[in-house]
């Protein structure tokens, strides 16, 4: 629901909260996290410390859900962070965090599109026998994308859906064949406690945290389906939840397992030496060839289902944007038939391809370093973005006093605030180490200052639009007879609230 009114609404009654949970996850796609990130902090010596940190992590941004769940009561929004912020701290701020956002997601999406090519080489190897250059494998993810981009949400989120779980069932049967065979013949308490385990110094630890919320980038799309939900005041924050939950037991359950079938004692040798192999390697010396060869198509899977993941709130982004006036205003147009932000979509897919086409036609070859560059870039952005919503939530809620209790008005805001500015401190004061390049490499100054022209773009962008010209759309009960299909509504409620 937008803040400035026009009559164009995305569908309610969509999705519920499981749907939307797994569209969270499958944004943050935990499986590429295993595969390219966790080898290298295991392999710097972090060990057990690992699953703790996506334990410390999960909790912090659940502190983060409890607000986003009560801004999600008040306005329910496809702008998700634009409109909250907004309700917070003004326009000009609602625009900068928009802009923050689509372009932390787009540089995201970008970066999946490199990894896209390289989980894909082995399978097109092993298959068919051929080497395909990675702009051809990004292209027919393009295509599928742009294809499934403008459906009705329960087709997408269906889709979604399947691929996450068939990503979190490979992790899980993974992650248990790691337990049933063990390096050693038994699993030591060695590999979860933190007792006598070598000591990493501050700075690592602080940093491995920040890694550690980073990795869960995509989970605050969720919020993003709030007006398609079955319950469009609740659904979405529910979803919220559910995908903190399951990135956590995803990223810190599988990495422990992984300590536990390499060996507590030998963990950060075997991952030295295998790097992205690790998790395909232990699971070879335990499982069959099909198992693994199952492993590396999920992963491609992976990719594919957050590059859609990313796309769809994209769009949402640019179609609440339309229809506060702030961009065009066709953007803010939905598809008759299917209530679906078709024309947001279809722009999104066009600038996506025309980047893609761009990195094509200058000889790019991106690899996992230039993927993991626009992965960290990205999700940098989107922790900006947290930030200013956990600050706008903590002011309006008690600016504007509703139904929240204490704990989810101030306490839970307070923590999360404080929180996600300690870990958004420890990151930028390490960045070259996140990055993995030296202090003096253009892309460490040139992050801070991408996000600082966002920031400048949202405040002058806010200047030049003005003020939001019209009246919010309702959003329909959730029994309202035909909810589910716009089209068919001649009268509709006026919606709880």
């Amino acid at each position: 629901m937008g803040l400035n009114g026009s009559v164009e609404m995305l569908a309610s009654g969509r999705v519920g909260a499981a749907s939307i949970a797994f569209l969270g996850l499958a944004a943050a796609a935990p499986i590429v996290t295993l595969v390219t990130v966790i080898p290298d902090v295991l392999a710097a010596g972090a060990g057990p410390l690992v699953p703790w940190t996506c334990a410390v992590a999960g909790l912090i941004l659940l502190l983060f859900c409890a607000g986003q769940a009560a801004m999600i009561r008040r306005l329910p929004s496809s702008g998700v962070a634009y409109s909250h912020v907004t309700l917070g701290l003004g326009r000009p701020a609602g625009l900068a965090a928009a802009w923050l956002a689509i372009a932390g997601y787009q540089t995201i999406q970008f970066g999946l599109y490199a990894l896209a090519g390289l989980t894909a080489a082995p399978l097109l190897s092993s298959f068919l026998g051929l080497t395909a250059p990675w702009w051809a494998v990004a292209a027919a993810c393009w295509a599928v994308v742009a294809i499934c981009g403008p459906m009705r949400i329960e087709v997408a989120a269906g889709v979604l859906g399947l691929l996450a779980v068939a990503q979190a069932t490979v992790l899980a049967g993974i992650g248990a064949a790691g337990v049933l065979q063990p390096f050693g013949g038994r699993v030591t308490t060695d590999s979860i406690l933190l007792a006598g385990w070598p000591a990493l110094d501050r700075s690592a630890v602080g940093l491995l945290l920040a890694v550690a919320v980073l990795a869960f980038a995509g989970f605050e799309s969720t919020a993003g389906y709030a007006e398609e939900g079955f319950q469009p005041r609740r659904s979405a924050g529910f979803g919220g939840y559910g995908a903190v939950l399951l990135i956590a037991l995803l990223l810190g359950g599988v990495s422990w397992t992984m300590i536990v079938a390499a060996g507590p004692d030998r963990a950060a040798t075997v991952a030295d030496t295998r790097g992205a192999e690790l998790l395909f390697d232990l699971a070879a010396g335990r499982l069959a060839p099909w198992a693994v060869t199952l492993g590396r198509f999920v992963l491609f899977a992976g990719v594919l289902a957050g590059i859609l993941a990313l796309h769809q709130v994209i769009a949402r982004y640019l179609f609440a944007l339309g229809r506060e006036g702030a961009l065009p205003g066709v953007l803010g147009d939905v598809r008759r038939r299917t209530a679906a932000p078709r024309a947001a979509s279809v722009t999104q897919s066009l600038i996506a391809g025309a980047a893609l086409a761009g990195a094509w036609a200058a000889g790019a070859g991106p690899g996992p370093r230039t993927a993991r560059w626009l992965i960290v870039g990205g999700a940098l952005s989107l922790l900006v973005v947290l930030l200013l919503a956990a600050l706008a939530t903590l002011l309006h809620l008690n600016r504007v006093p509703g139904p929240e209790g204490l704990w989810g008005r101030f306490l839970a805001p307070v923590l999360a605030l404080v929180s996600l500015g300690a870990v958004a401190f420890l990151a930028f004061g390490d960045l070259p180490a996140l990055l993995g390049m030296p202090a003096g490499f253009a892309l460490v100054k040139a992050i801070p200052a991408g996000l600082a022209v966002g920031v400048l773009v949202g405040v002058g962008h806010a200047l030049l639009v003005g003020r939001p010209s019209a009246a919010a759309p309702r959003i329909p009960r959730q029994r309202d007879p035909g909810a589910h299909r716009p089209e068919r509504i001649t009268q509709r409620s006026p919606g709880p609230g």
